[in-house]
């Protein structure tokens, strides 16, 4: 409905604010409106940056419950086991097969 405001449009708003005013308050008026705006923008950053926080807050603190989790998981995995000797974890029986012996043909 309201699409980019071109140099006539702001024209306009110019002289209709010049009639409604007069010359004496317009750069007051400007002054005031500028500094709004700044306000405006400084309290919108600082909004943005708040809730940026909180949402980093909660994620780490959701990785660290499915940490906490995982770590309660394999305590309770773990409980009754013996432990392992380091060079026992890997060591697996291995099967190797010796090649068929070939038959000497004569």
């Amino acid at each position: 409905m309201f699409g980019s405001v071109g140099f006539p449009e702001l024209m306009f708003i110019f002289v209709i604010a010049l009639v409604l005013f007069g010359p004496r308050q317009l750069p007051n008026i400007g002054k005031s409106l500028g500094r709004a705006m700044a306000e405006f923008k400084r309290a919108s950053n600082e909004f943005k940056r708040t809730i940026e926080e909180e949402v980093a807050t909660d994620e780490i603190k959701s990785v660290q419950r499915e940490l906490q989790q995982t770590a309660a998981d394999v305590k309770e995995a773990l409980k009754g086991e013996p432990p392992q000797k380091p060079d026992e974890q890997h060591s697996a029986p291995s099967r190797v097969e010796e090649p068929a012996s070939t038959q000497e043909s004569e």
